[in-house]
C-alpha cells in the first residue's frame, strides 16, 4: 500500500509521523490549513472532537495531541479506519478515543442514543459530498453539539449553510480550500 508520511503540528505528539494510505479517496488536510484551525480553536483541554469523515485521522489525532478530553473518530472506508487504528498504535495514544466504522448517519444516531455531545464538530466529507445542510441538521436535532459548540467544515468550494441556528459564522480560503466555521 502507497503511503504519504505526516506529522503532529502541535501538542504532546508534535513532530510525531503520521501515516496517510495514497489509495482510497483520502485527502488529508494540508498541514498549513490545520495548523490554522487549531491556532483558531485555541486551547482544547476538557474539550470533546468528533472527527466525521476523520479519512487520516489527522484532524482527531491533532486534538488528542492538542489536549483535547475526548476523540471519537468516524469513517465509512476500512482503508481510513486501518490508518487510523495504525497511527494510534504507532503513537502509542492512551487519550479517551473511539473509533467508528460506520456512515455518517449511522454515527450521529449512535451517538444520540449514548448521549455523546461534542463541543467541536469536524466535517471534511469527500469533495462530491452535497449533502452539509443535511448533516448539520442531523448534528443539531439530535443535540450531539453542545450548546457552546463548534462545527467546522472543509470543502472544495464556498457552501451556503442555514446560519439562523448559530450565532456566529466564518469562512476562510486557503487557496482552493474553504473552511467554515459555525458556532452555536
Amino acid at each position: 500500500m502507497s503511503e504519504k508520511e505526516m506529522r503532529i503540528i502541535a501538542g504532546k505528539y508534535r513532530h510525531r509521523k503520521i501515516f496517510v494510505s495514497l489509495l482510497d479517496s483520502i485527502k488529508p488536510t494540508k498541514d498549513r490549513i490545520r495548523e490554522a484551525i487549531f491556532s483558531s480553536l485555541g486551547d482544547l483541554s476538557g474539550l470533546s472532537f468528533l472527527d466525521l469523515y476523520s479519512g487520516s485521522g489527522a484532524m482527531g489525532l491533532e486534538a488528542i495531541s492538542r489536549n483535547a478530553s475526548y476523540v471519537s473518530f468516524v469513517d465509512n472506508s476500512q482503508v481510513s479506519i486501518t490508518a487510523i487504528k495504525s497511527n494510534i498504535k504507532n503513537l502509542n495514544i492512551s487519550e479517551k478515543h473511539d473509533i467508528f466504522y460506520l456512515n455518517d448517519v449511522d454515527a450521529l444516531k449512535l451517538f444520540k442514543e449514548r448521549g455523546d455531545v461534542f463541543d467541536i464538530i469536524y466535517l471534511d466529507p469527500p469533495y462530491a459530498f452535497t449533502s452539509y445542510n443535511e448533516v448539520i441538521d442531523l448534528i443539531l436535532d439530535n443535540e450531539i453539539l453542545s450548546s457552546h459548540g463548534i462545527i467546522i467544515v472543509e470543502s472544495n468550494k464556498i457552501l451556503s449553510f442555514n446560519l439562523e441556528k448559530f450565532s456566529k459564522s466564518k469562512t476562510t480560503h486557503y487557496g482552493e480550500i474553504y473552511v467554515t466555521y459555525l458556532w452555536r
